[in-house]
């Protein structure tokens, strides 16, 4: 028989497990059903991660570690690896095909729930001694509380921070007990690897749980001294460990995009109290459910007396101050790093529903609370009740659900109480279990009314969770994106790519349609196409200036179809989908994928020295031709009227319109070409799109369709001379590099002899490059209006471009301290073990005590 603990963890893993997988089943959600479970961040970054994580592992991606060639015309990937895919479940996906992305995601999703499941599990037969089976019940509690099914299941790197709270609770408790100094280090260490953000919330919570262990520990003041000391010594090397990809982490977001936030505005106390009842959702509130039994124990607490009063208050205070906590600024914003949240604000959440269980397991491991207990704890679960129904979040499936969790929860409390006596305890056998397998006193008498409490309480608890979060998976599709998993736009996109690719002698371009914000990493090619938390703050100005289109406050870059664009980085191949049907706002217009392809210069040219470079101005077109090197637009005067937008160009010439805060479409009127779908709005800015070619009278008559009211700019109209803009790729192809290798973060170009003037990269000039022409010594490398250059002076016939993330070196330096401190210091505890022992035999009597010598 295994011992309680293990048992305890296994039994919240299989609850856990059967519990998810049953919800999705009834919601009809990915596997289980066809509506989508891929929404948000997790289409849009998540998956195309793991995708890319998943070529890496399987030796197929453009890039390596340290740079990834296929985002963001090349993006620093450490810290993208840090944030999204350094937790120990995400390797996984090597094991899946890769048209099975989505289900190996979901796979992991679920093993990260089952393992804080078990985790909690482990910790609460830690903090006291019980029964196994409840602690396995709470453990579920935790891991399917409300901030996992309505938030964090499409965000599965934050998952990793469920399963740090109940584990660095743990190390708590060893430093308590003086054990396990190394093993402590390494867990705080793995959970700050996995994934830091949330891990910084775990560390907190697990702090706060401490000084209370300790304030209720009885030592004296040195001991406390002491312990707290252990503990900051103990984080302290664990982060050190870390510190390689918690810097780069830290030094990628300060060179990123600044995005778009908000600011923090607490919610009222009707939908906060309502967060904690079942099948309650949105967006922008604290998902505090934890369960019905959870939350009635948790309010019974300070009134069972079974209980010792300073275990009352201390867990009683704890929950009240560390939820109010998170709805004033100041300590709000602690709880986030002091940096705001972009999107959802209550990302700690899960720290409030670790304490309500902790605060439970107390409640029932000093015996099931007596009925004035109960009484009382149901009072205030009706004074509750009564505030949270003004909130508009409680729909009317809740009270179903909500009256049948709260009989279930009574009626399985009363029955255990009446079963193993109220507040009665047997102690603990040498093996850890109680008579019975653990059922408490008097289950040598009632045996089948502990059974019938068990049953009665874990049907409770499947009943209202599945039901939550199966409402959670059906509310979010109407308030968040949504996107398909892999099928078969996405298979037709990828073989076209494969087809077409060429890199590195030109870059392929998955495409303007794109099915996910990071097309690139799902299903290949190198393009513009980015998203994410570390989207540098260069690459946007840059193709910002370019016409570029974004979304995310800027955090999400498109792609931006334009001959001179592609000629510019590069861009020898294009990849032309249909709008995607799984996006209702788009009609569907077929399913054929086509490829264009057109003659560009290499990865990198050279260019000639100027004194001075000119900034990017208002113009788009402009800012094009300055990066390009030669004037190949005609930008003409337009007048705009409520709906077209009229201009005379050259003949023959193409047409792009550049109109960044319009909302609508556009077509160019009495000749062929695409219908250009332009979306912006306070928080997306469109891109230039191609709408035709100007017909032989020169004049050209756009007509407009605006879906909300916009914008259209000076200069909005720019016609592109693609004769000229030949002319401008063969001049560059002709004193460009005659080579380009590529691999991971190095480039190296061999260039036609006695090449002057700047050797520029296409490839955006993020921090961390070093380049060098020849046999010189590396320097940063120059900024060529937001790309990389070299300078040349005619005497060497190469150039060499090495990238090292900023930040690497010192976490690096750091990490090796904090490694070199954990082995001194496990040397001398070695040292310490090995010497011999003195112990004093207290006397018998009166005469001095006697010193004894143990080797």
């Amino acid at each position: 028989m295994p011992r309680p603990r293990q048992a305890a963890a296994g039994f919240a893993a299989l609850i856990t497990v059967v519990v998810f997988c049953a919800a999705d089943a009834v919601a009809r959600s990915f596997p289980f059903g066809p509506r989508t479970r891929t929404v948000n961040d997790l289409g849009n970054q998540y998956v195309p991660f793991h995708a890319h994580l998943w070529d890496l592992l399987h030796g197929r991606a453009d890039g390596g570690l340290l740079v990834n060639w296929q985002s963001g015309y090349g993006s620093s990937f450490l810290p993208d690896l840090g944030t999204y895919l350094t937790s120990p479940f995400a390797p996984l996906v090597a094991l899946f095909p890769r048209d099975e992305i989505d289900l190996a995601v979901y796979v992991i999703t679920v093993l990260k729930v089952a393992c804080a499941a078990a985790a909690m599990a482990w910790l609460l037969l830690a903090l006291r001694p019980g029964r196994w089976w409840a602690a396995g019940l709470l453990g579920a509690s935790y891991a399917l509380c409300g901030w996992t099914v309505a938030a964090a299941v499409y965000n599965l790197m934050w998952l990793d921070g469920l399963i740090a709270l109940p584990l660095l609770c743990l190390v708590g408790e060893w430093i308590l007990q003086r054990r396990r100094p190394l093993l402590g280090v390494l867990v705080v260490t793995a959970a700050w690897l996995a994934n830091f953000y949330t891990a910084y919330m775990a560390t907190l919570a697990a702090a706060l749980v401490l000084l209370l262990r300790l304030a209720l520990s009885g030592l004296p003041p040195r001991r406390k001294a002491a312990v707290a000391g252990r503990a900051g010594l103990t984080v302290a090397l664990g982060v050190g460990l870390a510190a390689p990809v918690v810097s780069v982490i830290y030094f990628g977001t300060t060179h990123a995009s600044p995005g778009r936030f908000t600011a923090f505005k607490p919610v009222g106390t009707e939908d906060l109290l309502a967060r904690l009842l079942p099948t309650t959702y949105s967006f922008g509130s604290p998902a505090l459910y934890v369960g019905t039994t959870a939350l009635l124990l948790a309010l019974a607490l300070p009134f069972h007396r079974a209980a010792p009063r300073q275990v009352r208050a201390g867990w009683t205070l704890l929950v009240a101050a560390v939820t109010l906590s998170m709805q004033w600024g100041p300590t709000h914003l602690l709880w986030h790093a002091f940096a705001a949240p972009q999107g959802s604000p209550y990302r700690q959440a899960f720290v409030v529903c670790a304490l309500l269980v902790m605060a439970a397991w107390h409640s029932l491991s000093y015996g099931v609370p007596a009925p004035r207990a109960l009484g009382a704890a149901a009072g205030l679960l009706a004074l509750l009740v009564a505030v949270a129904s003004r909130s508009g979040l409680v729909h009317q499936i809740a009270w179903p659900v909500l009256l049948l969790a709260v009989a279930g929860a009574v009626t399985g409390l009363a029955l255990l109480g009446r079963a193993t006596g109220q507040g009665e305890w047997r102690p603990l056998r040498k093996d850890g279990w109680r008579s019975l397998g653990d059922l408490g006193t008097g289950a040598r008498r009632r045996p089948a009314l502990v059974a019938l409490a068990a049953v009665l309480l874990l049907a409770t608890q499947f009943g209202e969770t599945v039901a939550t979060s199966a409402v959670a998976s059906r509310l979010r599709l109407a308030h968040l994106d949504d996107y398909a998993p892999w099928g078969e736009r996405q298979q037709r996109q990828a073989e076209a790519v494969a087809g077409a690719d060429g890199w590195p002698h030109y870059r392929t371009d998955p495409g303007r349609e794109q099915t996910v914000a990071n097309d690139p990493m799902l299903v290949g090619g190198q393009g513009a196409q980015y998203y994410s938390s570390h989207t540098s703050d260069v690459l946007l100005r840059t193709l910002t200036a370019l016409g570029g289109g974004w979304t995310s406050g800027g955090r999400s870059l498109q792609s931006l179809d334009n001959a001179v664009t592609d000629a510019i980085f590069s861009v020898g191949a294009r990849v032309h989908s249909p709008p995607d049907p799984h996006q209702s706002r788009y009609p569907e217009t077929g399913d054929r994928v086509t490829v264009s392809r057109q003659d560009v210069p290499p990865l990198v040219t050279v260019r000639p020295t100027t004194t001075a470079q000119p900034a990017f101005g208002p113009s788009p077109y402009r800012n094009q031709e300055l990066l390009l090197g030669a004037r190949v637009y005609t930008v003409p005067r337009v007048t705009v009227s409520a709906d077209t937008v009229s201009a005379r160009c050259p003949a023959g010439s193409e047409v792009y319109l550049w109109a960044p805060r319009f909302w609508g479409t556009a077509t160019l009127t009495g000749a062929p070409g695409p219908t250009g779908r332009f979306r912006a709005d306070a928080n997306r800015r469109a891109a230039m799109q191609r709408l035709g070619t100007v017909p032989p009278s020169g004049r050209l008559t756009i007509a407009l369709s605006a879906h909300r009211p916009g914008v259209i700019p000076d200069g909005a109209v720019g016609c592109l001379d693609t004769g000229a803009l030949r002319g401008v790729v063969q001049r560059l192809k002709a004193t460009g590099a005659t080579k380009v290798t590529v691999s991971d973060g190095t480039i190296r170009a061999e260039l036609p002899a006695g090449s002057t003037g700047t050797a520029v990269l296409a490839a955006p000039r993020i921090a961390g490059w070093r380049c060098a022409a020849g046999d010189a010594a590396a320097e940063p490398a120059g900024d060529y209006h937001g790309l990389v250059s070299v300078p040349l002076d005619g005497t060497s016939a190469d150039v060499t471009c090495t990238f090292r993330p900023p930040g690497l070196r010192l976490g690096l330096t750091v990490g090796g301290a904090a490694l070199l401190s954990l082995l001194l210091l496990a040397a001398l505890g070695a040292v310490r073990r090995s010497r011999p022992t003195i112990t004093v035999r207290e006397p018998s009597d009166d005469r001095r005590p006697t010193i004894a010598k143990i080797a």
